[in-house]
């Protein structure tokens, strides 16, 4: 992706007219330095009032984040690219948005996330992050294979109210889930009942089972939080 930057310097001399670069430079001096363990750089720029919210959504402060800058356990490496800056300058004020892309080696095994960061700088002594939120990228979880009558047994019509229904079908070798005036979509399987629709990973379709295992009811849940489905 061709990095975006905006430079307005208008009214604020005392800007370096190389802020865009340098800002580029910190950001992954920032990231290299969680690699390292280098806590000295999290010292340096970061602003001691710092608004900072983890992928997690914890609300941390620079004493809290500086405590997690340390070096990586024996058995565990990686390194993290910043790229897709898009940085706008206004006064002594800048925005930077950009991706991590974390690459990891966790005892042998390749781990790749990444991340999206809006980042909030201001120039005084140099520039210093006074914010930054970060946000995960989600991607799909892997998903199985079953035999056709598995996936018919999956096979039935589940409604929220009288007039809002839900009905999983078979379709050849896969699901597909059509809410009564939408258009259908595929389901692919993450366990046995458990389902999702592919490029939707903040949701699950959760089939439960009465105590003689018949498919009675449909959890539609989002964020870890259910809307119960009745089978009709």
């Amino acid at each position: 992706m061709r990095s975006l930057a905006l430079l307005v310097v208008a009214g604020c001399a005392h800007i370096p007219a190389d802020s865009i670069a340098i800002l580029k430079t910190q950001t992954q001096a920032l990231e290299d330095a969680v690699s390292a363990g280098d806590r000295a750089v999290w010292e340096r720029y970061l602003d001691p009032r710092i608004v900072y919210v983890s992928e997690a959504g914890d609300l941390e402060t620079k004493a809290s984040l500086l405590a997690q800058v340390v070096p990586l356990p024996p058995g565990i490496s990686g390194v993290i690219t910043a790229t897709d800056f898009a940085i706008e300058v206004h006064g002594d004020t800048a925005i930077v948005r950009h991706a991590d892309d974390e690459k990891e080696d966790y005892f042998g095994h390749a781990i790749h996330a990444r991340y999206l960061e809006t980042s909030t700088w201001r120039y005084g002594d140099g520039w210093k992050l006074i914010g930054r939120q970060v946000m995960a990228t989600l991607i799909d979880p892997p998903s199985i294979a079953l035999p056709p009558a598995e996936l018919d047994d999956y096979a039935a019509t589940f409604a929220l109210t009288k007039d809002i229904t839900y009905t999983i079908a078979r379709d050849g070798d896969h699901l597909v889930g059509t809410r009564i005036g939408k258009p259908p979509q595929v389901l692919a399987i993450e366990a046995r009942d458990v389902l999702f629709v592919p490029g939707q990973p903040r949701s699950r379709k959760i089939l439960l089972r009465d105590p003689s295992g018949r498919i009675d009811r449909m959890a539609d849940r989002r964020e870890g939080r259910d809307v119960i489905w009745t089978r009709r």
